[in-house]
């Protein structure tokens, strides 16, 4: 592809939250919430992370646009990205301020740069690298001279005990309480493993003349929805079939509360069985093959893995296929960054490309799943 990151950042918003202060910002929770988030704490080996809440008043206090402009502002350190030739904005999140317009609108617009390209990327975790693969094509192909991608999320809005207390029929009907706790555990598994936080990087034709830059060799994205269900949603409810059933057919029948349709949900069971499965067992070797990569030339391996339950399951994997690699090459901030989604990448990326530990030559794998119906983005680095 043989065009260059020259800049990376990440904002995370407010101070860090420890396990002890999550009910200052999310709100306080019943006794089942309360079982859940010990269990799902005990194994996610997540001891802080961000929230745009201000635990006071309880308001967010930047919207998911506000994050990824304040993220692509600090891009800007030591040269005014204004008035530079920016010719296309991609912007990839799964929890957009609104359903229209797009997340890139909004971000641009809170920019103020002048006219350029914008591109929003839908999905989960893997909407930041769509993003990124956009950007780094518009500018191989000579359609912009500079990209801007992101990844950007403000999962806490989803998280907030009022937001599941909106839910009435799933929570206090006691005709419901058998559908509550599978309710509440497929909710519950993802509302205390994620949190807010925006990361960006800056696209070009030549590497920087005065530090280290990333060159991006390729970016491949693999889809396994053909055959696989849904695991990770939100905005429907999952039939026993494994369809989904989506919001506005809710809304018609007039029942949109009573199943907590606008809660993110989890298939805790089929994440478990598939996910390092398909998306490394069945993904990585092709890759591997198709550009003739072995698991020795890897200098840095920078895996998103949404807890630390699955890190022993990737490491086994990798083996599993002959492509191990030692741990001591692993670069992760999950435990005091938190599970960012679409931002975790960049905000990995970031930390990493800022650490001073890259060496020229170094080349770094980076794997970035998405449970949402199985997909995969595996993208390769060179530091030059």
């Amino acid at each position: 592809m043989n065009v260059f990151i020259t800049a990376a950042s990440a904002y995370l918003p407010g101070q860090p939250v420890s396990n002890n202060d999550l009910e200052r910002y999310l709100g306080k929770v019943d006794r089942i919430a309360a079982r859940t988030r010990q269990i799902i704490l005990a194994n996610n080996g997540i001891e802080s992370r961000h929230y745009a809440i201000d635990p006071e008043t309880g308001a967010i206090t930047h919207s998911n646009a506000e994050l990824a402009a304040e993220a692509v502002r600090l891009l800007s350190a030591g040269r005014d990205l204004a008035s530079h030739s920016i010719g296309c904005l991609c912007c990839g999140t799964s929890s957009p301020d609104q359903l229209m317009p797009g997340h890139a609108s909004m971000v641009h617009g809170e920019l103020g740069f002048g006219p350029c390209e914008v591109v929003s990327t839908a999905g989960i975790c893997l909407s930041g690298v769509t993003a990124l693969k956009y950007g780094a094509m518009s500018v191989a192909l000579g359609l912009s001279d500079m990209a801007v991608a992101t990844g950007s999320e403000l999962a806490s809005t989803f998280m907030r005990t009022a937001f599941f207390q909106a839910m009435p029929g799933a929570v206090d009907q006691p005709e419901n309480r058998k559908h509550h706790a599978a309710f509440s555990f497929e909710a519950e598994f993802l509302r205390w493993m994620l949190s807010d936080g925006a990361g960006a990087v800056l696209i070009e034709k030549k590497p920087a003349s005065d530090s280290h830059s990333l060159r991006i060799d390729w970016i491949e994205i693999i889809s396994h929805a053909h055959c696989m269900e849904t695991c990770m949603y939100a905005g429907a409810v999952k039939q026993k079939d494994g369809s989904l059933k989506g919001w506005r057919e809710y809304v018609v029948e007039g029942d949109v509360t009573r199943h907590g349709v606008f809660t993110v949900k989890q298939d805790a069971r089929l994440l478990n069985r598939e996910v390092i499965q398909t998306l490394v067992g069945k993904s990585l070797p092709a890759v591997a093959a198709k550009h003739g990569l072995k698991s020795g030339d890897i200098n840095w391996f920078l895996p998103h893995y949404s807890s630390q339950y699955f890190r022993e399951p990737l490491l086994q994997q990798l083996q599993a296929i002959g492509f191990s690699i030692p741990e001591d090459r692993w670069f992760t901030n999950l435990a005091n960054k938190g599970n960012t989604g679409s931002a975790s990448f960049y905000i990995m990326l970031e930390e990493l490309f800022s650490s001073g530990r890259l060496q020229i030559g170094d080349r770094i794998l980076c794997f970035i799943p998405e449970s949402g119906r199985f997909s995969v983005g595996w993208i390769l680095l060179t530091v030059v």
